[in-house]
């Protein structure tokens, strides 16, 4: 047994060992998913879906599609979350079915290649669009991205309730924008640009639905919050449930105000639907509104992945003597002080990377694209194996029409990872690599 499986029973004074509260609400818990979701992604991948789209309705039934496919893995993190509510998340799931080997592989994944690089992504175009509203020079990007990294980590290190209530906020003004946007996109009568049959390149639908996923990556951060929810038997599935469902529902209702607005082809032939549309109406004043606005998002969804990405680097020091400085919870402020601090470091460095290569968002998408997939494949695999190695395990809530429903996320998964793998070529081979350089460090660790 861990560390943290121990945690309940020692004293509040040991402020360094003391295990982490259930101190969000079901709204803070929807405001944080719906944070790591609604990213820059909705500004960006619209287009591109649209482009690999044989026609408007195959665009919409994508995103309709994207929406079920994300509830039926939700469904089955709400299983494992409820029953096995830990700061861990996934890495815990993992470890309790295929040992601590994978789960440590999938720490060090998460910490150096899956979660850093989205911080530093969505840092980077945090960066880029601040610097359209002021700019501080020949790096204005970088020096804006590694402000709002320091910033945000301070503030997750000053405590939980000034995280959350940043993210809640965030969140609310991120809503917002969004929905003026798709007011904005529904009330226009024409087309910004002409409307011709087809769009520009040919469909390819499997490489749609990678834009689509892509777009709704993040709810399963619930995991991570799981022993941090109150009343967690039934906030844990109503959070993901509701979360779902709002960001199902915007991302239908932006790309039919993009359609009302550009017209398919237009939208296909976008670099910037959301600034298009807004400048189609408003002109210069609109550019500058969804700059803001594409700023608050990825903010938000930066200060959300960096609550739930340090939760992950706490479980794995609990396990690991080597690490063992990481698994330290400041009982004062309620949060995992050093996780996040190690986190921030390694976005640095990242955003130093990014700054020489100037290839932020290909390069992401590349090399975090395969092994997050085949790590959530294995997540949902572990839900097949806990059945049969805790059969006696109280479950709050079953996932329902079980064997089906895990069979068909497990399917999704293994399709997306499949898909990944051709679509990215060698950059699939840095995220492997990055992850075998974690081998060192688990041999180092058994001595």
């Amino acid at each position: 047994m861990s560390r943290q499986e121990n945690y309940a029973s020692l004293p509040v004074a040991l402020t360094d060992v003391a295990a982490p509260q259930p101190a969000l609400s079901l709204i803070d818990a929807v405001a944080i998913i719906v944070g790591v979701v609604i990213g820059a992604g909705v500004f960006k991948t619209p287009a591109l879906v649209a482009s690999n789209s044989a026609n408007e309705t195959v665009m919409m039934l994508s995103w309709l599609a994207g929406g079920a496919v994300s509830l039926v893995g939700a469904l089955c993190y709400a299983e494992l979350a409820t029953t096995y509510p830990h700061v861990g998340g996934t890495y815990y799931y993992l470890a309790r079915s295929f040992g601590q080997n994978v789960a440590f592989l999938f720490a060090w994944a998460r910490m150096t290649v899956v979660q850093t690089g989205s911080i530093a992504l969505l840092s980077f175009v945090f960066g880029d669009y601040a610097s359209q509203l002021l700019r501080l020079g020949a790096y204005s990007s970088s020096l804006y991205a590694a402000g709002a990294i320091v910033l945000l980590t301070l503030i997750n290190v000053v405590g939980l309730q000034q995280s959350k209530w940043t993210q809640n906020l965030l969140s609310v003004a991120k809503v917002l924008g969004l929905l003026l946007v798709i007011f904005v996109g529904l009330i226009s009568t024409v087309p910004a640009a002409p409307v011709s049959s087809t769009p520009s390149s040919p469909p390819t639908w499997g490489l749609a639905m990678l834009f689509v996923l892509l777009s709704y990556g993040g709810w399963n951060e619930a995991a991570y919050i799981s022993a941090e929810i109150q009343n967690r038997k039934r906030n844990i599935v109503r959070s993901l449930l509701w979360s779902i469902g709002l960001i199902t529902l915007i991302y239908l209702f932006i790309n039919l105000a993009y359609l009302r607005s550009l017209g398919f082809v237009g939208m296909a032939q976008s670099e910037a639907v959301a600034a298009d549309l807004m400048r189609h109406t408003f002109g210069g004043f609109g550019s500058v509104f969804i700059s803001v606005l594409i700023a608050v998002s990825t903010l938000g969804a930066a200060n959300a992945t960096i609550f739930t990405g340090a939760r992950t680097n706490y479980a794995v020091g609990c396990d690991m003597s080597r690490l063992g400085f990481l698994g330290r919870w400041k009982q004062h402020s309620g949060t995992p002080t050093a996780g996040l601090l190690l986190q921030a470091a390694i976005v640095l460095l990242l955003i130093l990377l990014g700054t020489v290569t100037r290839k932020e968002f290909e390069t992401m998408v590349d090399y975090t694209a395969p092994v997050f997939w085949f790590f959530f494949l294995l997540s949902g695999i572990s839900l097949f194996v806990l059945r049969q190695k805790d059969p006696q395990r109280s479950r709050p809530f079953k996932v329902p029409f079980y064997p089906i429903t895990p069979l068909l996320f497990c399917a999704v998964c293994g399709y997306l990872l499949y898909s990944s793998l051709v679509y990215t070529g060698v950059g699939a081979l840095v995220g492997v690599g990055a992850v075998a350089l974690g081998l060192p460090l688990l041999f180092w660790n058994r001595e």
